[in-house]
């Protein structure tokens, strides 16, 4: 089959896509190892000062699509640079690859305004759509007070929502709260074309001794004995991150407990603020990392952390829970009370689960790790475990060519 996935992800900025690693550019070496042709078309941001190219990297083609600035802007700026992506993207498909025909569109959300490039593509060239739902745009905004739903914004996104709703062949949710969702507020969706496809990746199969980890420690200034708790990726709004900080300032002075906060977002500046207020001996802030050197960090850290804001009402699931039990980590997940995230990691012993905002709660789950070492061990062991038979590329790749075979 010929392939091309639709997306916005950071991972597909620089010419070395194919070797990255992440949820996405996992999946597609996992058609390209199935001797499916691959074809990508993702963003360039103006404010990179480059220009649409067309390249092939390994044995998979990419296309990189100059566009308005998207991230790390302001909204006006990201609302019209996304709303003219359709436009662009179009141009640019028809330009650099209009003689190719393709049996699959493959694309993601965010953002929800890929409706008229898939329906370009799949009326041309009648190529079947599987939507990976990773966000569910605009509840979410509504959710953390962007907009109301009076607004005239609510209801241009939401019925552009409806459209991709309806043109996508096949619907993959993260999980089974996200499929009951869908379907519930959608029920113009057949049920049918809806299935839990969940985020996963090629798994790395380093794993850290403890001369490596009192070695990265050491770099890092990191206390060797010390149970080390690390949040790592998404620094916004969606992640409720002022409960991490309440956290972090009601542990200040312990020395048996350390924290690693990494990563970029709207809110990092909330957080510098604080770090330079509070100066914290047993925690530290580092800059967004490349994967490899977050993925060291990880190796050398005890219990993962998991933070989503507790106004959510559509289920979301962080794909960074994926990152921590690939090695080995148990979870501490704060979060809203409508994600299934918690139910699953505690059902199957690979975590612990407390809602966002209640601090004593979260707490106490902290001092759960610190006080039963093999907790930590045990745990982290059936995460991985469990990760290793239900989130692996093979698996979701599986699911979604048996709607082709």
């Amino acid at each position: 089959m010929t392939i091309i996935f639709l997306s916005l992800s950071k991972s597909f900025l620089g010419a070395d896509f194919a070797s990255q690693r992440g949820i996405y550019t996992d999946l597609l070496r996992e058609f390209d190892k199935n001797r499916h042709t691959v074809y990508v078309v993702a963003p360039t941001e103006r404010n990179l000062g480059l220009h649409t190219r067309f390249i092939k990297v390994a044995n998979m083609y990419l296309l990189q699509v100059r566009t308005g600035n998207i991230r790390n802007t302001n909204p006006i700026e990201k609302g019209i640079s996304t709303v003219l992506l359709e436009r662009q993207f179009i141009r640019a498909i028809e330009k650099y690859i209009n003689d190719v025909r393709f049996d699959l569109v493959l694309f993601s959300t965010p953002p929800i305004t890929f409706e008229r490039v898939v329906n370009f593509i799949k009326k041309r060239d009648r190529a079947k759509s599987y939507l990976l739902l990773k966000d569910i745009f605009p509840q979410n905004a509504v959710d953390l007070g962007y907009f109301g739903k009076q607004n005239l914004l609510y209801w241009y996104f939401r019925r552009k929502e409806k459209k991709l709703y309806r043109i996508s062949d096949y619907i993959g949710c993260m999980s089974p709260a996200n499929v009951r969702y869908l379907l519930m507020h959608n029920p113009d969706i057949k049920s049918h074309k809806v299935e839990v496809n969940p985020n996963t990746i090629e798994p790395d199969i380093l794993k850290s001794d403890a001369d490596e980890i009192r070695k990265i420690r050491e770099e890092y200034g990191i206390p060797v004995d010390s149970i080390v708790f690390i949040y790592g990726g998404n620094l916004g709004k969606p992640q409720g991150l002022t409960s991490l900080l309440q956290v972090l300032e009601s542990n200040l002075n312990r020395e048996e407990v350390f924290f690693i906060i990494t990563g970029s977002g709207t809110e990092r500046f909330m957080i510098e603020d604080w770090f330079i207020s509070k100066r914290p001996r047993n925690s530290i802030l580092l800059q967004f990392l490349p994967r490899p050197e977050f993925d060291r960090l990880v190796r050398s850290s005890d219990v993962g952390l998991i933070f989503l804001d507790p106004r959510f009402t559509i289920p979301n699931f962080p794909s960074r829970l994926l990152n921590y039990f690939e090695y080995r980590l148990p979870v501490l997940a704060a979060t809203d009370c409508n994600t299934d995230i918690g139910s699953i990691i505690e059902e199957n012993q690979m975590g612990l689960w407390c809602k966002n905002g209640d601090i004593g709660s979260i707490n106490k789950a902290i001092n759960e790790f610190i006080s039963d070492k093999s907790k930590i061990s045990m745990m982290g062991a059936n995460g991985h475990a469990y990760l290793l038979k239900n989130w692996t590329v093979d698996i979701s790749a599986q699911l979604i060519m048996n709607h082709f075979n």
